[in-house]
């Protein structure tokens, strides 16, 4: 995987470059605007970088094998892979900018082990004895410090789609684009719907409610979506492109079923997440459909009574991770991320796709759904 760890250090230093840019024309306005540059410039390094490296392989996958991205002086050669390059950092701004709104919207007060964007400010604000309520300028700046990168991933994206080769290509890649940032959008209204409006549906419809949300909130937007885009980008063809939908879905599922058995079950030390997280949260997710339905009524009851009250303590979170692995939830979910990988690996076989880039994507199918983090 040498090339996607180069391509990773690639998005990297766009993103640095972009922020250089970008960062006088906001300090020219007020000195008391640098922590909106200070605090996008930490969510915007690291992190695993999931979507450029789909993004990417999108793009590797309908080009002729053999294409490099870099010379031997480690610089991009080709206009076209620098356009997907930026493509490619414009997804992980967004990521960005949606990690920074999500954590909002789920009071969650942590991101990747350290202080969330609306708690950083809500310090700020605290430490500058300012007047007012911390806690409602914390999440006040932090929704405009989201608003703020999802324009600045527009703007990445516009300056991949400037350097394309063919311009035809690069107005598909925006309406991918676009269709993308809708989805995102609607699928986590779904979501937070969802944990309040399961108590008037039929029973029998929230598993598929849960998988709607998977669909919509996390598997087009995380592996489906950046797939698409770089071989729009790239000049994919029809079949190409819906060779790599195919293949995108049914891992994007199996990628969010993996990250709904961390909320639960993760060591906080390795998802920079406390562990329990989604049950704090009230996520009605895919495994909490599977263990309600297996569930003896009493303990299906305490799990509706707790599950999305925030002063969760250690114990009462131990005693509902017992009770959804007794209830067999977790083996059912492992038995689906297995059978979503599996069909999506069996789409690549006969696609029209490079085979060199096939292999990268049936090696990234590992890294997003077995990990522990």
């Amino acid at each position: 995987m040498a090339e996607s760890n180069r391509l990773v250090d690639l998005v990297q230093s766009r993103i640095d470059e972009f922020l250089f840019v970008r960062a006088p024309i906001v300090s020219s306005i007020s000195p008391d605007l640098r922590p909106l540059i200070d605090f996008s410039r930490q969510f915007l390094r690291g992190g695993k970088r999931f979507r450029a490296q789909f993004c990417y392989w999108g793009a590797q996958s309908v080009v002729s094998a053999g294409s490099s991205i870099e010379n031997r002086d480690g610089e991009v050669v080709s206009p076209g892979l620098s356009a997907t390059v930026s493509a490619a950092s414009s997804l992980e701004v967004f990521h960005a900018a949606a990690l920074v709104h999500d954590d909002i919207i789920d009071n969650s007060d942590t991101r990747r082990g350290a202080a969330s964007a609306h708690k950083l400010f809500e310090s700020l604000h605290a430490e500058s004895g300012w007047a007012g309520d911390p806690v409602d300028f914390g999440r006040a700046s932090a929704i405009l410090l989201g608003d703020l990168m999802l324009g600045w991933s527009d703007e990445l994206l516009d300056e991949g789609l400037a350097q394309a080769h063919d311009q035809a290509a690069a107005r598909r890649a925006r309406i991918e684009f676009n269709r993308m940032r809708t989805e995102v959008t609607a699928g986590q209204y779904l979501d937070i719907l969802e944990e309040r409006a399961w108590l008037t549906q039929p029973e029998d419809e929230l598993l598929d409610r849960a998988m709607r949300v998977i669909v919509y909130k996390s598997a087009k937007y995380s592996i489906q979506a950046p797939l698409v885009i770089g071989a729009a980008l790239a000049g994919g063809t029809d079949d190409q492109l819906d060779a790599l939908r195919a293949f995108g879905l049914p891992l994007g599922i199996a990628y969010q079923l993996r990250d709904d058995v961390l909320g639960v079950f993760g060591d906080a030390e390795v998802t920079g997440k406390p562990s329990g997280d989604d049950l704090r949260e009230g996520k009605r997710t895919v495994l909490i459909a599977l263990a309600r339905q297996a569930l003896s009524e009493s303990d299906r009851n305490e799990l509706d009574r707790l599950l999305g009250d925030p002063l969760l303590t250690a114990d009462q979170i131990k005693g509902l991770q017992q009770n959804i692995r007794a209830s067999g939830a977790v083996e059912k979910v492992e038995e689906r991320i297995t059978a979503c990988v599996d069909e999506a690996v069996a789409t690549l076989d006969d696609c029209p796709l490079d085979d060199s880039a096939r292999r990268q994507l049936i090696a990234l199918t590992q890294k997003v759904t077995a990990r522990a983090s």
